[in-house]
């Protein structure tokens, strides 16, 4: 496409300000306000004409300035610039960019579309924003436009982010809208679903004892980016790396969404809690040549996206129909400099990066040995202490849980998930795959030298089965996503303990209900950072649905009525993330590796007799009892996914070992309880003066002895 389009030849006789736009700079990108004005720059390698609009409200359809940059004194190398002088926070604006239409050499330039800024600070959504209109016509009307924002102009009251330590860190994954969304939540309707509703919940989560919030993407992404007429709920689908999503605001004005996300920040970190970003940096909305130009696609295609040897085809590593070209100079330079906004100027403590292996590929997308962009992020000092964590494997077969690049990478585990979730299934030959779980992984993580919270430790995530329909549906339940169940994972490892779905069994509930704590304590005592999942406190269900990337309704929200309903489960929560012991093995191994505490730890093997483990295909225990010498402390595990109940020998404490103090067993936690026994507060845990333990089938014991000095 080689000519401006006739309504845009209209707006620049009618309004044009050549003389308004002054020369500017390129750095730094995106819109700049300053005293007296904004410098705008953005990047475009191809472009021949580039304009910038100036709009008075995000719905119009008609710029209320365009102004020309001229090549000659508004472009340095291939970035584009421009000072206006009397702009001011709150200004909407957006680009039209020409440049060859010419697909087959990968260049996609089309000045009908208006674009955001990719270093937009904010972004404008229209009331009527369409993706098809956008994607048929380029209606500015229809388009989301960026927004110029001064972020010096906040209160911060001191805030800084927190820097825990990765050893007293419990992650609750959490969907801001869905978390307050439902009637049964208590905030106030024009509160619900967003930054504003979570702020009136962190009680809750304080009371619950998580240390940290991973936020799935907040990044301002396309709700349209669904099929067959739904609606984006998860939130994959970014349109910018900069900008917080507008409809999570309940201040609709321009500005109103970046200051209440760093309100929401400022009071989660005023309760001790860290704040960690669900990061999508493997592609956008944009999708595959059919899909609409938004931003990246019209600035300069080729160097955002990785293209395929038939370059009018867009790569998909990641399932969405297209791929970020991460290892570009430019996309590398994008990427970090988001990461260090985010920390700098929104204060956030962490990222977990969506399908991060796709950061591993080159523009050819082959893997890379040392992949720049990793290095880049792992190295950068306004990033370190920040918790960085990946999801170490992509929608085309690449795993690397186990071998992520990088020196200070944690890693979600899926082996962790899938090994649990085996075990206590009943599955053969996965005795010895747990008790590698419990100690951190060691032959995943060993070779690496690395602290033991390089695993983070997860059974659940928002991908997938909840914890409640891991133990409640033995297939997944997708019709309502519209693709006829083909959709989601088929491999989810689940059972539903005898009767698929909703039942009226009291046995199956009783069965299903120790299931859920037999995961969620081999979670949160396993060596490792443990994370869980929005509601999995208490047993929240969608109905066997293990996509719902689409279901913006009651399937996916917190359904608050279940903190009462299930309020044994939710208080066995509690008591775990309270006094974890994970704590305790962690003191015992500060500043160690993983390598060096399962050296020198005084750890021991059995099965139903003591130093007898069974490693055999067709085993179904574990037990495990370990001396945490710096606390004086012995603690026992037995873990019986056995569908009988089995007698356990238990191992000596106190005079009878080592000639050390006098102690004896106490149980903490024994699965196969009705609540409140089957988890009582630490220092109120009974005495065990038996030397045998029968444990209940599909069952878990912990008990622990304290020496006296």
């Amino acid at each position: 496409m080689s000519s401006i389009p006739r309504q845009t030849v209209v707006e620049r006789k009618m309004i044009r300000e050549e003389a308004a736009a002054e020369y500017g700079r390129s750095y730094p990108l995106g819109s700049t306000f300053v005293p007296g004005g904004a410098n705008f720059s953005v990047f475009s390698r191809g472009a021949t004409n580039v304009e910038l609009l100036l709009f008075e409200r995000q719905d119009d359809s008609h710029a209320a300035r365009v102004i020309p940059l001229d090549p000659a004194v508004n472009r340095t190398y291939h970035y584009w610039h421009a000072f206006v002088p009397g702009v001011r926070p709150g200004q909407i604006y957006a680009y039209r960019v020409n440049g060859p239409w010419d697909p087959a050499s990968g260049m996609r330039f089309d000045p009908t579309k208006v674009l955001l800024d990719p270093y937009g600070r904010a972004v404008a959504v229209p009331k009527n924003y369409s993706r098809d209109a956008i994607l048929k016509n380029g209606d500015a009307a229809a388009a989301m436009k960026s927004v110029v924002i001064d972020s010096r102009d906040y209160d911060w009251e001191g805030d800084v982010p927190l820097k825990r330590p990765s050893s007293r860190t419990v992650i609750y994954e959490l969907h801001v809208r869905g978390f307050t969304r439902h009637l049964s939540s208590g905030v106030e309707d024009n509160l619900r679903g967003t930054y504003r509703g979570l702020i009136g919940k962190i009680p809750y989560l304080r009371q619950l004892g998580v240390t940290a919030v991973e936020l799935l993407p907040i990044f301002q992404f396309d709700p349209q980016d669904a099929p067959l007429g739904l609606v984006n709920y998860w939130g994959y689908a970014p349109v910018s790396f900069f900008a917080p999503h507008q409809a999570y605001s309940s201040l609709q004005d321009p500005l109103g969404p970046v200051n209440e996300f760093r309100d929401m920040v400022k009071a989660l970190h005023r309760a001790g809690i860290e704040v960690i970003l669900d990061v999508v940096f493997n592609h956008t909305a944009e999708g595959d040549h059919r899909g609409p130009t938004i931003s990246f696609r019209g600035l300069d295609n080729s160097t955002y996206y990785v293209l395929e040897c038939d370059r009018s085809r867009y790569a998909n590593y990641s399932g969405t129909g297209n791929t970020l070209n991460a290892n570009h100079p430019i996309v590398r330079r994008m990427i970090v400099d988001s990461l260090r906004y985010w920390v700098q100027e929104m204060h956030v403590d962490g990222f977990r990066f969506d399908l991060a292996s796709i950061l591993a590929r080159d523009s050819s997308g082959k893997p890379m040995l040392d992949p720049p962009v990793l290095w880049d992020i792992d190295s950068d000092p306004t990033l370190a202490g920040t918790k960085i964590i990946a999801e170490a494997w992509d929608a085309a077969g690449l795993y690397q849980v186990g071998n992520f690049t990088g020196d200070s990478w944690r890693e979600w585990n899926g082996r962790f998930r899938d090994d649990v979730r085996s075990f206590f299934r009943g599955d053969d030959g996965s005795a010895a795959q747990i008790a590698d779980r419990l100690l951190g992984s060691p032959q995943i993580y060993g070779h690496k030298e690395r602290e033991a919270e390089v695993s983070v430790n997860f059974v659940t995530c928002h991908d997938g089965f909840t914890l409640n329909d891991l133990v409640s549906y033995s297939v997944k339940r997708n019709e309502a996503n519209g693709e006829s169940n083909r959709d989601g994972a088929n491999d989810n490892r689940s059972w539903n303990c005898g009767s698929e779905g909703p039942t009226d069994d009291v046995g199956v509930h009783a069965l299903r209900n120790r299931q859920v704590k037999n995961l969620l304590t081999c979670t949160m005592i396993s060596l490792g950072m443990p994370m869980i999942g929005m509601g999995d406190e208490v047993r929240r269900t969608q109905y066997g649905n293990n996509n719902a990337y689409c279901q913006d309704n009651e399937t996916s929200w917190f359904d608050w009525s279940l903190v009462s309903k299930h309020a044994d489960v939710h208080r066995f929560t509690k008591l775990l993330i309270e006094r974890r012991l994970l704590r305790n093995l962690e003191d015992d191994c500060m500043g160690e590796t993983l390598n060096q505490w399962l050296r020198e730890s005084h750890k021991s093997w059995h099965g139903v007799k003591l130093n007898q483990p069974d490693w055999s295909n067709w085993s179904h225990t574990v037990a495990l009892s370990a001396e945490l010498v710096k606390e004086r402390l012995f603690v026992h595990w037995i873990l019986n996914a056995y569908w009988e109940p089995l007698d356990f020998e238990l191992p000596a404490v106190g005079e009878e070992h080592q000639g050390i103090g006098r102690a004896r067993w106490r149980r903490w936690i024994d699965t196969s309880l009705d609540s409140p026994e089957d988890i009582v507060p630490w220092q109120d845990a009974r005495p065990w003066p038996e030397r045998t333990y029968r444990v209940g089938p599909h069952s878990l014991v912990v008990l622990y002895a304290a020496v006296a000095s």
